[in-house]
Parts: C-alpha cells; structure tokens; sequence
C-alpha cells in the first residue's frame, strides 16, 4: 500500500494550526472529496459537517466549508455533535459525504478530520489514498462555475435528531427511572446529548464535563481520566456511571463503588446478554489484537468466538461487516452495535449497559466483571529515528519472547499510527513472565531506536 502523507489510523490529525491540521489542508480535503462524492447526474450534492468543542473547530470548519462549497457541493453544519451522530445524519439526510472536525480523546491543541461515505460508514484505505492523491493536484480545474457554488446552512436540530435516535435504542418497556446517574462529557461534543438522553428515560442525572471553553475538552476529564467520574460516582451515591471521550465515540463505565470497566467487559456484558437472548450474530464478537485474553476465553467457554483485527474501529467495522457481527469493539471503550450505528458509539453502548442493569435488579458491581482478565502489560517505548522493528537485535528479542510465551500467552509489538512510539504488549498467566518478555523487548527497542 502506499505510504500516508494525510490520513492516519483515524483520519487526518495533528497539532492545530500546523500542517497538516491547518485550514490550507481542509481546504484541499473539502475540494478533493467534493470533486470524488460528486456525481455526474444534475442533482444538488450535499455534505454534513458536525465538530466536537475544540476552539480550533471555528478555523477548521470554514475552511472546509469554502472546499466543498467552491466544488459545487451544498453543505449542512451541525454544530457540536458525536461522531456517530454525524455518521447517522450522513445516512439520514441522503448526504454524499460526511464530515466529523475532532481529535476524539486527544487534548485541545490537537484536531482531526473524519470522513464517512454515504452510507454512514468510515471510508476504506483505498478511498482514503484516492482523496490524498487529489488533494496535492492543482484543484482549480475542479472548481465550481460561479452559478453552480454550493449552499451553506446550519441545521439547529441535529442534536435533538440524535437524542431521539438514541433514545430508540433503549429497549421499550424499559425506564430509568429509580436510577442515579453520573455521566462525564469530557468538556466534548456530547456534553448536551448525552445528559438529555438519560434524563428523558427517566434518570436521575449527575453531569460533569458540561461546560466546553474550546480549551477543556478532555483536560482531567472524560473516558481517559476516569478518576473524575469515580469521584462522581461516589459524591453522589450514583448507581452507575458513564464518561465519554471528546467525541463521544468510545465509553468507560463506573460501578457504583467507582470502580472503573473497560471496554473488553462492555463487549462482554452486551454480547453475553445479547447471546442469551438469540440477538447476537455472527457467533461471536470482533475486536482487535489488543482485547485481553480472558475475554477469549470467556466467550469460548459459551460456544462463541473472538475474532480479532488490527488497532483501529474502523478496521473491526470492517471486519464485522464482513463476518455478519452485531457486537465489536475495543479494549478502550470504542464499542459498535451494528444493529443502531455504523461506527463506535458511546452513549448508544451505555444504554445497552444500562438495560442490562436494569432488567437483572442486580449491583453493577456484580455485573462488571464478566471475566477475570489475565495479566496484561503495555509499554511504549519512544524513537527518534530509524525503523526499530527492522532491527536484527530487535527481532531477536521478539522471537525469544515469543518463544518463552509459546502456549501460555501472546505478545504483541507495533509502531504507532500517530507517534514516534513503539507499542510492547504482553499478555499470559504468569504475571512475572509477562514483565519480564515486556522489559526484554521494550529495551531492545530502546537500544535501537
């Protein structure tokens, strides 16, 4: 495949104001995806745009607007909105192409773009590469006669679309009511959605990370620091609590004593449940080399597979497509449910949490641990230089490592999409022997990058 110089694992990233989050880019990224969703037929072609609460957004935004409208595309902006939402608008609307302006959990300096296809779903590498082709070709052949510019108008319902949608995937005959929820919104985009949607089923709703200045969203807050929503949890006795990231793709869970469930016990509580009750398809689950074993074996113990991809929901999306599976996800809380979205959703997989707590009359704390994970260590090694991967002394200490966890466990090594950074998994019963292949390695990675 050829190499990247835009889209990363998910879309395009990086600082904001510098390349290639800068508005020249979404500029090049509104005109060259404009020029390929546009047909040859006279219809109105339409793009939706929704953004997390970034400040950067206010630049990003415009730019792309100016792209897709300057190629004769109608665009509709939504404002803050998940980037589920903006994946469901896609489709709801009829829209050719959507747009999602986010870095997802990554801190306010940092912005992102996220493309969706027609039908609501991440765009392939293939399709990704073809836009990067034609964002560095001189545009201006492509460019709009000065009657056929597109429109630009903000949709103001969008959000309540999407609390509704939501709202649907609850189950019916079932309430909230009774329960107390804490719910931590990252500062992000679904610091109004979420809230709003629990309170309509009927809970009682404890909200942090509700407040966005364009420079909080995610700052000791949201699903990578969950020691804001255990807090939460146990200041206001809540039964259960939920934090979204920035984008509200990916969702952590709190029992009510404040400990935290990953998303490996999300999967596990959904699909589990879900098998139970004839809903699950596909015999199993699909999530990446990342998900702890224990998950592996606890739904092999059901009669049901883990099937696994490479780091990225888009990749398991893929996968589940492929393979006709409801249920998917990522140890990091990115957690699809083929049968309401098309890309992760957190809010949507809370309320299937939820629905599980409800119906059992059960503590969360009994129903968080679906399985008990095996010792599983991660260590990210940093490089300045160079490809340590391809290093003799490297691979020899990866062989030896996976020698020494033949039968007992798994290793896993790789570079990471986004940084300078080596990823060193190790997983398998014998906690020593786990630190002990991760320290081996990590050093051998050291040494040579």
């Amino acid at each position: 495949m050829a190499e990247r110089r835009y889209f990363g694992t998910d879309g395009i990233r990086g600082r904001a104001n510098t390349h290639p989050m800068t508005p020249e880019v979404a500029l090049r990224v509104g005109l060259a995806a404009g020029r390929m969703f546009m047909s040859s037929d006279d219809r109105r072609h339409l793009v939706v745009i929704g953004k997390d609460t970034r400040l950067s957004g206010y630049m990003i935004e415009p730019a792309l607007v100016a792209g897709f409208s300057s190629a004769g595309m109608d665009v509709r902006t939504f404002g803050p909105l998940p980037t589920p939402g903006v994946a469901m608008m896609t489709r709801s609307m009829r829209a050719d192409i959507g747009v999602m302006i986010s870095a997802s959990h990554n801190a306010f300096l940092d912005n992102g773009i996220k493309l969706f296809g027609p039908d609501g779903y991440k765009l392939s590498d293939a399709v990704e590469l073809k836009i990067e082709s034609m964002m560095d070709e001189d545009l201006g052949a492509g460019l709009a006669p000065a009657d056929g510019l597109g429109r630009v108008k903000r949709i103001d319902d969008a959000q309540a679309r999407y609390v509704e949608i939501a709202k649907a995937s609850f189950p019916k005959g079932l309430s909230l009511q009774g329960l107390r929820i804490a719910v931590d919104c990252a500062n992000g985009a679904g610091y109004k959605v979420a809230p709003t949607t629990l309170y309509e089923l009927g809970a009682e709703v404890f909200p942090v990370g509700v407040e966005p200045n364009g420079l909080n969203i995610n700052e000791n807050c949201g699903s990578t620091h969950p020691g804001t929503l255990s807090e939460a949890v146990r200041a206001c006795r809540a039964d259960i609590g939920i934090a979204l990231d920035g984008d509200a793709d990916r969702v952590i869970i709190c029992d009510e004593k404040g400990e935290v469930i990953d998303g490996d016990q999300i999967m596990a509580m959904v699909a589990l449940d879900w098998a139970r009750r004839g809903r699950l398809t596909g015999g199993g689950l699909v999530a990446t080399v990342m998900s702890n074993l224990g998950l592996e074996r606890a739904l092999a113990a059901e009669g049901l597979t883990l099937e696994r991809t490479k780091v990225g929901d888009r990749y398991v999306m893929e996968r589940m497509k492929e393979g006709g599976f409801n249920v998917g996800g990522e140890q990091s809380g990115h957690i699809i449910l083929h049968d309401y979205a098309t890309t992760g959703d957190g809010l949507m997989s809370a309320l299937q949490v939820l629905a599980v707590l409800v119906e059992s009359g059960r503590p969360m704390s009994e129903l968080a641990r679906q399985f008990d994970k095996v010792p599983q260590l991660l260590e990210n090694v940093r490089f300045t230089a160079g490809k340590p991967l391809q290093d003799a002394a490297v691979k020899a200490a990866i062989a030896d490592a996976e020698a020494r966890l033949a039968g007992v466990g798994r290793l896993l090594v790789r570079p990471s999409g986004t940084e300078k950074l080596i990823r060193v998994m190790a997983e398998g019963d014998d906690e020593a022997l786990v630190k002990s292949v991760v320290a081996d390695v990590s050093a051998a990675v050291r040494a040579a990058g």
